[in-house]
């Protein structure tokens, strides 16, 4: 008895097995089939019915190449073959795409899974199968967007390219913009500048002028009257007094003259030099004689060479520059007292000095040396335009070269000139 109700209780329970198995087979939404080892399809649900349009029982018994688009039938075979040799689960179509086709021909992308088992002594093979066409769509779309979404990518790219060049473009044409605009503002500035000191200048030269040149034609004035007085012979010595103080103001004035000749030439930009070789001894002895007219009772001048005798500069232009500072030495030098002037001639430069033991440059005023129409403060009482320094100083530059100096007040002043060997040309001084 006990064995009946046993053995009703396994038939009920294998038959629930086999209801539920049954069950899962009949409403799986995937698409199974079960082949044997020929190939041959044993099983297809439903689900698998459907997706191969084929009837109840149409399947049943055929190969399972007729689930296979032609065009890959050849080789699906060896694939079978290779499969039942080293059975197992596994997904085909890893990393490539496959496709299965419908009992009207038609194809469609599918996704397989495969198992396998034995049962007396024969190797069945199960085939999970799921129509992929929405999902595949859905890459398709999915790619077809990326792609989109990377053309629209690139075109923002190049439109940014395109901005950051164009804003680049523009950055630059500001930049030239602005940098016109300083330009134009610098030279504003320098030109108004110019003006002020242009109107300094005419202002100082009116002030000076009515000065330095009401003197001396006061004393030619003055003198030219008294020699009409002086007609007897014994007076021939207050006559030859009011001659020497009228030659004395006439050379002033001829000095006077010529500073305001060579500043306006320079100014011009009129001005060139002549450039060729010439001797240097002979051009320190003729300027010396030539300023000797000028020397106060018991003043001389040293002269001193040494070195190659010939040089090739400006000769007019260098003994502007001697004539110039020689003459500031005499002027500013007491009587009885020596002026030195030494040159020293290299292959390559000519070094000179001219040094006087005269009333020297207060400290205060040296910043101002080479300025136009400025005096020292221990020198307004001597004749002088206050233009000659800075004459002098021109001319150097013409000559490509330097000066220098040294000064102290009531002990005298000595100049340095550093002048370079040019090449024989002709240059403008503007």
């Amino acid at each position: 008895m006990v064995l009946v109700l046993y053995l009703k209780r396994l038939y009920r329970s294998v038959d629930a097995e086999k209801k539920q198995v049954s069950a899962l087979f009949e409403y799986a939404t995937e698409g199974i089939i079960l082949t044997n080892d020929r190939g041959e399809i044993v099983l297809a649900n439903p689900e698998a019915l459907s997706l191969f349009a084929y009837g109840k029982n149409e399947m049943i018994g055929r190969n399972i190449d007729i689930l296979i688009p032609s065009k890959f039938r050849p080789h699906h075979a060896g694939y079978r073959k290779g499969y039942y040799q080293n059975p197992g689960n596994r997904k085909m179509g890893h990393g490539r795409d496959l496709y299965a086709v419908r009992k009207n021909g038609s194809e469609f992308p599918v996704e397989v899974s495969l198992s396998h088992y034995k049962q007396n002594d024969q190797q069945f093979v199960i085939a999970f199968i799921v129509d992929i066409t929405q999902r595949k769509e859905a890459e398709l779309i999915l790619r077809e967007q990326k792609a989109q979404l990377e053309r629209i990518t690139d075109d923002i790219k190049l439109l940014n390219t395109q901005l950051e060049n164009k804003v680049e473009e523009r950055t630059l044409i500001l930049k030239e913009a602005l940098g016109e605009l300083e330009k134009s503002q610098s030279e504003l500035s320098e030109a108004l500048s110019k003006e002020r000191e242009l109107n300094e200048i005419k202002s100082r030269f009116v002030s000076m002028a009515s000065h330095e040149f009401r003197t001396p034609l006061a004393i030619v004035l003055s003198s030219a009257s008294l020699l009409s007085r002086y007609q007897l012979t014994e007076e021939q010595e207050k006559r030859d007094k009011h001659i020497y103080r009228i030659k004395n103001s006439v050379n002033h004035l001829n000095d006077l003259l010529q500073d305001f000749l060579s500043f306006g030439k320079l100014q011009e930009g009129n001005f060139f030099t002549d450039v060729y070789n010439f001797d240097i001894p002979t051009l320190l002895q003729e300027t010396v004689d030539e300023i000797k007219a000028l020397l106060k009772p018991g003043q001389t001048i040293e002269v001193h060479f040494e070195g190659e005798q010939n040089f090739v500069s400006d000769k007019r232009v260098l003994k502007n520059v001697l004539m110039n500072l020689l003459g500031n030495a005499i002027k500013f030098s007491p009587e009885n007292k020596s002026i030195i002037l030494k040159a020293i001639s290299t292959e390559n430069e000519l070094l000179i000095s001219i040094a006087d033991k005269g009333i020297g440059i207060a400290e205060e005023d040296q910043q101002y040396l080479f300025s136009t129409f400025y005096r020292g403060k221990n020198a307004v009482n001597i004749q002088g335009t206050g233009l000659g320094l800075h004459i002098v100083s021109r001319y150097i530059n013409l000559l490509q070269g330097k000066i220098t100096y040294e000064s102290k007040l009531n002990e005298g002043t000595t100049f340095y000139i550093r002048l370079p060997k040019m090449e024989k040309q002709i240059v403008s001084a503007e």
